[in-house]
């Protein structure tokens, strides 16, 4: 399958660069890699400067603004089946069965996700995964981590990928073909609709590694505790421009 045929491989990176970072002394208890963490970011900004932001610009420019937005909603209606199978692993049982009826009606009335009719009947879109359902069982996040293609990340957060792989039906469709496809167009589309976020911080930035981690390290406190973080957190402040339910300055592209 695609999703494995990555993950190993990425695996296997993330492994021989974790043991060269060993040698180092870190400086931040939260991210004992730093020096594996910085080339791997740089690679990934290559990465989006030379492939993924042109491909993403040339999207967004032949796309009609409808066609973007339909895109957009199609792959946001499949994602809430994780949603929906998150929140009941968490026990929040009303929000299982708004979810869960924001699917039904999206997918039948919403003509297969492309119309976010829900949203007009007052089922407003959440945003749970695998990663927040393991920091609810009590799993600590682990070491700051940056992935090659996948950007920040941790122990859990890889955790939580293969999690949230295993609910997206998307990962059954083919061998790879289809399924790959999909997930290189969700990809795309999601990073057109993010070049304005990313351009934000990119220009907010002093460090944009520190800004980056700051970002990923609140964003995930912020929706494991659903915005409302443990009294004395040490988390810093982000920019407020920026929306922590939906950002991704997580991802590379």
């Amino acid at each position: 399958m695609y999703l494995r045929k990555l993950a190993i491989q990425s695996g296997y990176v993330v492994l021989l660069g974790l043991l060269a970072a060993c040698a180092t002394v870190p400086k931040d208890p939260l991210d004992p890699f730093e020096g594996w963490n910085r080339s791997v970011q740089s690679f990934n900004d290559r990465l989006d400067d030379y492939l993924m932001k042109p491909i993403a610009k040339g999207y967004q420019w032949v796309t009609p603004a409808f066609v973007d937005h339909g895109v957009t909603n199609f792959f946001s209606n499949i994602n809430d089946i994780g949603v929906t199978l998150n929140d009941l692993l968490q026990f929040k049982l009303a929000q299982t069965g708004r979810d869960g009826a924001r699917f039904i009606v999206n997918t039948t009335v919403g003509v297969a996700g492309f119309v976010d009719v829900a949203e007009q009947l007052d089922l407003p879109k959440h945003n749970e995964d695998f990663e927040q359902t393991l920091g609810v069982w009590g799993m600590p996040s682990g070491p700051y981590l940056v992935l090659p293609f996948f950007g920040p990340s941790s122990p859990r957060g890889v955790g939580g990928m293969i999690g949230d792989a295993a609910m997206n039906p998307i990962s059954y469709l083919d061998s790879g073909v289809i399924s790959g496809g999909l997930f290189g167009l969700n990809a795309v589309d999601l990073r057109a609709d993010n070049l304005t976020n990313e351009k934000i911080a990119t220009e907010a930035a002093i460090d944009r590694y520190s800004f980056f981690k700051s970002a990923y390290l609140q964003q995930r406190e912020y929706l494991i505790h659903d915005g409302n973080l443990p009294e004395g957190s040490n988390l810093w402040d982000i920019d407020e421009d920026l929306d922590k339910d939906n950002m991704a300055p997580v991802k590379p592209y």
